[in-house]
Parts: C-alpha cells; sequence; structure tokens
C-alpha cells in the first residue's frame, strides 16, 4: 500500500475512533436520539442529490438504516449518555464482529471454525473483565445497551453483504433516509416532546453543530467513502486491519480530551478484545503460511 493510501487508511480510523470523544461532548447540548436523527438528515442531505439511488431493494436499504440509525447509533448516543464511557464502547462495539460471523452462520449456512470460536471466547474474557469493573462511568447497562448495538452493526453488515457490489457511499446516504422518521419519532416520545426538541435546536451552541456535522460528513461521509475507495483499490486483506485501531484511537482520545482513566483492568479488558479480533482477522492467513513452509 503506497504511503498516502496508508495515511488515508489511518486518519479514517482517527476520524472513526475519536468519534467517541465528539459524540460524549455533543450530547451535553443534543439529547442521544435526537442527536442521531440531525446526524441522518445531514448524513443524508445534500448528498442524496448528489449520489443516485443504489440499484437494491428499498427492503435492504430499510434494514440497513433501521440497524445503523437507530439500533448502533441511536443506542449507543443513549449509552454514551451516562451509561459507559467512551473510550470503553469504543471497545466494547468491535463485538459487531461476532454478530457478523454467527449472522454468515445463520443466513449463509457458514459453519463456525475452531480459530472463530477461540477468537470468540478470548475477546468474551476481555467483556467479562469490564462486567465485573462497573462503576458510575460504566454500567451493566451501559455494556449490554453497547454489546447490543454491535448486535445491530452485525445485521447491517449482513444487510450489506446481501446488498451485492454497490457504491457503498450511496448506499450508506440513501438508507439514512429510513433512520430518521423513527429517530425522530423516539426523541419526540422519550426525550420531552416538541418543547424539548426545539430548545435543543434552538440553543444548541456551534461546537454542537460542529459535533453533529463530524458526525455526518467526517464520520459518515468521509469515513464510509474513503473506506469503499481504499476496498477498490487494495485487497480486502491488506485494508481490513486497519479498523483494528479504532479502540485504541477511541481510548486514547478518550483518556487524552476526557481524562478517561485507563487502570491495568481495562487495558488487559482491551487486549484480550482486541487479541480476539487478531485471531478471527488473520489466522486464515497465517494458517496458509505455515502450511506452505512446513
Amino acid at each position: 500500500m503506497p504511503a498516502s493510501h496508508l495515511l488515508l487508511a489511518l486518519a479514517i480510523v482517527a476520524v472513526w475512533g475519536t468519534n467517541f470523544v465528539v459524540i460524549k461532548v455533543s450530547l451535553a447540548s443534543f439529547p442521544p436520539f435526537l442527536f442521531a436523527a440531525l446526524r441522518y438528515v445531514f448524513a443524508f442531505l445534500p448528498a442524496a442529490l448528489l449520489l443516485p439511488r443504489p440499484k437494491v431493494s428499498w427492503i435492504n436499504l430499510c434494514v440497513y438504516g433501521l440497524a445503523v440509525g437507530v439500533g448502533q447509533f441511536g443506542v449507543l448516543y443513549y449509552a454514551i449518555d451516562g451509561y459507559i464511557s467512551p473510550g470503553l464502547a469504543s471497545l466494547v462495539i468491535q463485538t459487531q464482529v461476532f454478530f457478523t460471523i454467527g449472522f454468515a452462520m445463520l443466513f449463509a449456512k457458514e459453519r463456525l471454525k475452531l480459530y472463530q470460536a477461540v477468537a470468540v471466547g478470548v475477546a468474551m474474557i476481555g467483556l467479562g473483565i469490564i462486567a465485573v469493573h462497573t462503576d458510575a462511568t460504566t454500567t451493566v447497562l451501559g455494556l449490554a445497551l453497547v454489546v447490543f448495538c454491535g448486535f445491530s452493526w452485525g445485521i447491517a453488515n449482513t444487510a450489506s453483504r446481501r446488498a451485492g457490489a454497490i457504491n457503498m457511499l450511496s448506499y450508506v446516504v440513501w438508507a439514512s433516509v429510513y433512520a430518521i422518521p423513527p429517530l425522530f419519532a423516539i426523541a419526540l416520545i422519550f426525550e420531552g416532546g416538541w418543547g424539548s426538541v426545539s430548545r435543543s435546536l434552538t440553543s444548541a451552541p456551534l461546537g454542537a453543530w460542529l459535533g453533529v456535522l463530524w458526525q455526518s460528513w467526517g464520520n459518515t461521509l468521509f469515513g464510509y467513502g474513503a473506506w469503499a475507495w481504499l476496498l477498490s483499490k487494495h485487497p480486502a486483506a491488506v485494508v481490513a486491519p486497519a479498523p483494528l485501531l479504532v479502540p485504541i484511537f477511541g481510548m486514547g482520545a478518550s483518556a487524552f480530551f476526557l481524562a478517561e482513566p485507563l487502570p491495568a483492568w481495562k487495558v488487559l479488558a482491551a487486549s484480550l478484545v482486541i487479541a480476539g479480533l487478531v485471531v478471527n482477522l488473520f489466522w486464515p492467513s497465517l494458517r496458509n503460511r505455515l502450511t506452505r513452509y512446513c
């Protein structure tokens, strides 16, 4: 991979990782589901005026939009708003890898391989360490909510795989429209009604609106668009390891900007979860190399 492409990959994961800090800061001005609704309003417009609708069924777009918009990010914002620290959230949400494997077994009839079972087991030990160290900043509810976000992300991954070879940026943009109505409905019903929504929209400072645009244009349009471009230029095996750095950026940024503590148990838990992800990603190629040379 050329140095410029490598730097682009690092920029993408840096945006995705530090995004958890932006979420935490912006939640001081917007309630979580309203914040998520605004994210997808600006992800859909004006990009939908420039990108054609992908040739995929509306049901597929709807499943992806609801899974990512409501199940992943709506619930993630709610969890970070008082139930889990941003750094740990950036780590726990990586359970999406294992839910994606599970859905592939269920719908594509793929078989669970031994190395995948080992990877899941190692990561589960890391999650168990987090569960026994809950406190005021990370609760059992917060942990469960972010695991649910990983579950929703796994559904979204399954939907996007079934969509076939399409423009991923266009797919993400047009799926966003299906997330907007339910997110606004949840905000109106559970976050204080129109009066609360109106006050948030009119009183939010410029920094909070920049946080919304960071979510929409930086995280969604730049992140997914640049990622799709890299995947079009390089084999997936070359590009795929980059997201392993998302929890590193997420926990590091949370520690630096929000003074989130990094005790030994948290580092150990992160190491185990990331180790599980590494085993799942790299074991097939490592096994092939060992077979070739031995």
